[in-house]
């Protein structure tokens, strides 16, 4: 994944940050070693940053688009009240082994409600609202998952959309693989539809935080 600041700016950002506990970090030390593609888990700085956006929030409903290994459920639930629910969903058997092998370790197993399956059908058979809603799955699906949220989402609840800046790639003009066309379609679809409010935010490889207009 491409920095976009000046090396070590992120390991600094980082090193400022309240450390993740350890079943977190026994999570990461595990998914970097034993899970293929262990860049697509959230690293240490974004997931706090999801931390406080739903402690900020005052978020009760979580949904997550993309379970991966759990760190970023995990992350996420340790911010809810005692009663607050994470809800999330993937489709990799694998890595779904390892994240209900540590969320039921973990001190928040009661707060995480996993779904495995694909997560159109998944979001399709939930009833809303949803405080916030965090996407970080098949880039392809960004915008159904997108449409498929927005009515779900709660009055001054929040999408927050991962990998929008895709390593810079959606600058490059000669770059029409289909991971970044759909990262440059789902940013143009978010950016121009009225019914919402969005800001793109440089942390890590890109996350926007969209709110509904009004």
């Amino acid at each position: 994944m491409r920095s976009f600041f000046e090396e070590g700016i992120e390991q600094y950002a980082s090193a400022h940050t309240t450390p993740p506990p350890p079943w977190l970090q026994a999570l990461a030390a595990e998914t970097q070693a034993d899970v293929a593609a262990p860049q697509m888990m959230v690293g240490a700085l974004e997931a706090r940053f999801l931390e406080m956006l739903v402690w900020a929030s005052g978020a009760r409903r979580v949904l997550e688009i993309g379970t991966f290994t759990g760190y970023s459920a995990l992350a996420m639930a340790a911010a809810l009240p005692a009663d607050g629910t994470v809800i999330t969903c993937d489709l990799d058997p694998v890595a779904l082994a390892v994240a209900r092998r540590h969320i039921a370790g973990s001190p928040y197993a009661d707060r995480i409600d996993i779904r495995e399956g694909p997560a159109l059908d998944t979001i399709a058979v939930l009833d809303g609202p949803f405080d916030l809603v965090f996407v970080d799955a098949d880039k392809p699906n960004y915008v159904n998952y997108y449409e498929a949220v927005l009515p779900k989402l709660a009055e001054r609840g929040l999408i927050v959309a991962d990998n929008t800046l895709w390593s810079g790639q959606v600058l490059d003009e000669g770059d029409d693989s289909e991971g970044t066309v759909a990262i440059r379609t789902f940013n143009d679809h978010v950016r121009n539809d009225a019914r919402v409010v969005c800001v793109q935010l440089t942390v890590r490889d890109g996350v926007t935080l969209v709110r509904r207009a009004g």
